[in-house]
């Protein structure tokens, strides 16, 4: 990010003729890259798992760093000592990790073992814990947009009662959010004034998209081994959207000389190259011959809403392309007792299936489950997903190693194989092996 800052900022500073310190403003603003802008395309863009892990740890993580900045560069008096700042830095990102993932934890913690008494409460409930995250590392002199941050990531990852329908209330109010906040930055700009500054505003995107992101790209990963056509793409993949224009606005509210132009610059090259790239991003995906068929993934995936009243659980499973449950028998998976596949819908069609039900890639099922036994039943799931039907055969278990009896008794087949061979009890219609 140093180096995306610095590239920038001499850029506007000796291409564009602004201060050093609304060049340095324009630099930190615009290095972020907006978290909601890389979330949705690539949800449309089918790349490697490595890849988008990347990109969105990137986009998640890098606003706290560059709140401080901006918020340094953008104070009243000069900072005196540069290694006085970058200590700063580190301490306020140090705080802010520490409380997140404490107030992450504890809440995960306590929504799972703490029963509310409306099923409404836990969405609200979540949110209230992601507040209080922002709050306490912001009250500990902290950075709250990492605790936050890393909260809602432990949450998001948790098994918590009623997930489904805490991630709709979040997705709506996150819209909602959304809504509020592009209206007040049109209320923000005047459009005659974005004329003038337009192609400073160009001069500067360029810089940032051909220069400065491939260079802090290709720096920042070095160390590691990954193939110069999907440093290319990552490089493409820095994708400006409201954070940064949200973030021009400290320098306006604090004064700051100039501070209406860098929010016109700003706000003139978050629109001019979102709607470069992010269109772009298929095709240069599939030009660098990157990409990755969604209906080839092997994770497979199961949500769960548990069934208050009845003392169980709903699990939804989806499998996909590569999973080995692919043509195994519903009786085949041999979930434990009291699980029990009760639906299964392909193609648009549902159905109540039968014991010797073939499964095949692309078919959700619906799996009822008692409390007892609902977290066996989803680790025979998923050990039959990456071990096929003879996942457990000699008592090698599921997933997890637990909960799981083995599908064959060792020792009894031991005993009939000797009385086999001797052709002892072993006869046809004589001993029968526990299938």
């Amino acid at each position: 990010m140093g180096v995306s800052v610095g590239v920038t900022a001499s850029a506007a500073h000796y291409l564009v003729g602004l201060e050093w310190r609304q060049a340095l403003i324009i630099g930190a603003v615009v290095s972020s890259t907006d978290a909601a802008a890389v979330f949705s395309v690539l949800r449309k863009v089918p790349l490697p798992s490595r890849i988008t892990g990347v990109l969105e740890a990137e986009s998640g993580f890098n606003d706290a760093p560059v709140v401080i900045l901006v918020v340094a560069f953008s104070a009243v008096g000069p900072v005196e000592h540069w290694y006085v700042l970058i200590g700063e830095i580190a301490l306020e990102l140090a705080i802010g990790a520490a409380i997140g993932l404490a107030v992450g934890w504890l809440g995960s913690f306590g929504l799972r073992h703490v029963a509310l008494p409306a099923s409404g409460l836990y969405p609200i409930a979540v949110m209230a814990i992601a507040v209080s995250a922002y709050a306490a590392g912001a009250m500990a002199h902290g950075s709250g947009f990492l605790a936050v941050y890393l909260a809602a990531m432990i949450l998001g990852n948790s098994k918590l009662p009623h997930w489904p329908a805490t991630r709709g209330f979040a997705d709506g109010l996150g819209w909602l959010a959304q809504i509020g906040m592009f209206v007040l930055l049109g209320l923000l700009v005047t459009p005659h004034d974005l004329i003038d500054d337009f192609w400073p505003a160009v001069v500067v995107g360029l810089v940032l998209t051909a220069v400065a992101r491939p260079l802090s790209v290709f720096i920042s990963l070095a160390p590691f081994r990954l193939p110069r056509r999907e440093k290319a793409l990552m490089s493409w993949a820095g994708l400006r959207g409201a954070v940064p224009i949200i973030l021009a606005t400290i320098p306006m509210v604090s004064g700051i000389e100039g501070s209406t132009r860098v929010f016109n610059i700003v706000f003139v090259l978050v629109i001019v190259y979102t709607l470069i790239q992010g269109p772009t991003l298929p095709w240069l995906a599939r030009a660098l011959r990157i990409g990755d068929d969604p209906s080839e993934a092997s994770d497979l995936g199961i949500e769960s809403a548990p069934l208050e009243r009845l003392r169980g659980h709903l699990l939804s499973v989806a499998i996909p392309g590569k999973s080995k449950m692919h043509g195994v028998e519903v009786g085949e998976l041999r979930l434990p007792s009291g699980a029990a596949v009760t639906l299964v819908v392909r193609d648009g069609t549902s159905f109540v299936p039968a014991p010797s039900t073939v499964l095949r890639r692309g078919d959700e099922l619906l799996v009822v489950a008692t409390d007892p036994v609902r977290d066996a039943a989803e680790a025979r799931l998923r050990a039959v997903a990456e071990g096929g039907k003879l996942a457990g055969w000699l008592g090698t278990g599921a997933q997890g190693g637990k909960d799981i009896a083995p599908l064959v008794d060792v020792p009894h087949v031991m005993k009939l194989a000797k009385k086999l061979g001797k052709g002892g009890e072993g006869r046809p219609g004589g001993t029968k092996a526990h299938h």
